[in-house]
């Protein structure tokens, strides 16, 4: 029996939860008020939408269809999963983008998809929504397309020119991992699609010689997603293939979803989910490494079999770490150096930086910056203020530690 669209929508809005990577941040704005149109990418008119689960959401995120030839042992809509199945026309995902915008839902659309007959007629479908939104529609808010993986590249470049960023999933952290729950895709080629991505994106930034003018291409970039606790790889080997990454493809950002049990799953797998806080420390250490001048190297290299503190934030482990290099004179450190405080961040620091030009800070003055005493005095000098033997306190680190809760039996 052919399912209704609103119960296609239900079943593809709900198997593209598993995909963590969409945010619509760092694309160029197109404002709608001013050059006519519908939707716009930021500014008024955007408002947020809530998933049943409770997550706050903007963007119209489903897969067009989770048929798929692919039997990957960690994804719920490979071939041989009993999940029921579902799949759009794209006439329909126009239909609903529109639809779900002039009703004030969402800000945009994330669209992915499984894969069905060859991913280039999977990935030609995908391209023609995302030109149609644009071209006959005038949709100028923010779209997000999953490239496919082993798609042509002639139709991942045509997707550039629609779509605001573009992501391809690298899935797992290491080449053994795709190789054992993924042997049908291929690493090397993820990567090649990944670095010709790149490519073309610093190209069309290049002003031309004749209008001196940049070309629009995936303005927000492009991002990949790593599942987080499907192998055996430890918070060290993630960081550092994230690093690898972000070196050689210039990407916006990876994203870490941790691994859901699925019905019907490989023996291989494990049976319960990793805590939700791992990911959540990947995530810090992730913006250690790309904000705060942090190497990889150092955010692992106190951690337990290459496992993040899940008790502690890394820069906060770190300190504990290496007391050598504390206490730190707000008045007088660098920016680097600032920046390693636990309790700093960034537009702490710049404020710091800021206002020491006209005073020596106090106590009180970092208070007003919201700063938290309890956190960064045990590891800062100022004016009036020394830790003394604060910092070499034998239970430092219980201080910071969350407390023990009683469990409940109801």
């Amino acid at each position: 029996m052919k399912k209704s669209l609103k119960e296609r929508l239900a079943i593809l809005s709900d198997a593209a939860k598993y995909d963590a990577s969409c945010a619509s941040s760092g694309t160029s704005k197109r404002d709608s008020s001013v050059s006519g149109g519908l939707g716009s990418t930021e500014g008024s008119g955007i408002c947020h939408a809530y998933a049943p689960d409770g997550r706050c959401i903007s963007l119209l995120k489903i897969l067009m269809t989770n048929f798929c030839i692919y039997d990957c042992a960690y994804c719920i809509n490979r071939s041989s999963s009993n999940v029921e199945r579902a799949r759009f026309t794209p006439e329909e995902v126009i239909w609903l983008t529109l639809e779900f915008y002039r009703r004030n839902y969402i800000e945009g659309l994330f669209l992915s998809s499984g894969i069905i007959r060859s991913s280039d007629h999977t990935m030609g479908d995908m391209v023609r929504i995302a030109r149609e939104l644009r071209t006959v529609h005038n949709f100028r808010g923010y779209i997000h397309l999953k490239t496919i993986p082993e798609a042509s590249q002639q139709l991942i470049e045509e997707a550039g020119l629609y779509a605001d960023r573009l992501s391809i999933n690298i899935e797992l952290p290491t080449d053994a991992g795709i190789s054992q729950f993924a042997p049908e895709k291929r690493p090397a080629n993820i990567r090649r699609s990944m670095g010709d991505l790149r490519l073309k994106i610093e190209e069309m930034r290049d002003p031309t010689l004749q209008t001196k003018r940049r070309k629009r291409f995936a303005p927000a970039g492009q991002s990949t997603q790593m599942i987080v606790g499907a192998d055996g790889a430890n918070d060290a080997t993630i960081l550092g293939t994230s690093a690898r990454l972000y070196g050689s493809y210039s990407l916006k950002r990876v994203y870490y979803s941790a691994f859901s049990p699925i019905p019907d799953s490989s023996k291989t797998l494990p049976l319960i989910k990793p805590p939700l806080m791992r990911e959540h420390r990947l995530y810090q250490a992730d913006w250690l490494y790309r904000f705060y001048g942090f190497e990889i190297g150092e955010i692992t290299a106190s951690t337990e079999n290459g496992m993040l503190d899940l008790d502690l934030d890394p820069k906060l482990a770190w300190a504990l770490g290496n007391r050598d290099k504390f206490p730190v004179d707000v008045n007088k450190a660098d920016k680097e150096t600032l920046l390693r405080v636990p309790g700093f961040g960034t537009k702490t620091v710049g404020a710091i930086l800021s206002s020491r030009r006209f005073r020596k800070l106090r106590l009180e003055d970092l208070k007003r910056l919201s700063v938290s005493l309890k956190k960064v005095q045990p590891f800062i000098t100022c004016e009036g203020w020394t830790p003394r033997k604060l910092a070499d306190r034998a239970d430092l680190r219980s201080m910071f530690q969350p407390k023990p809760e009683q469990l409940s039996l109801l």
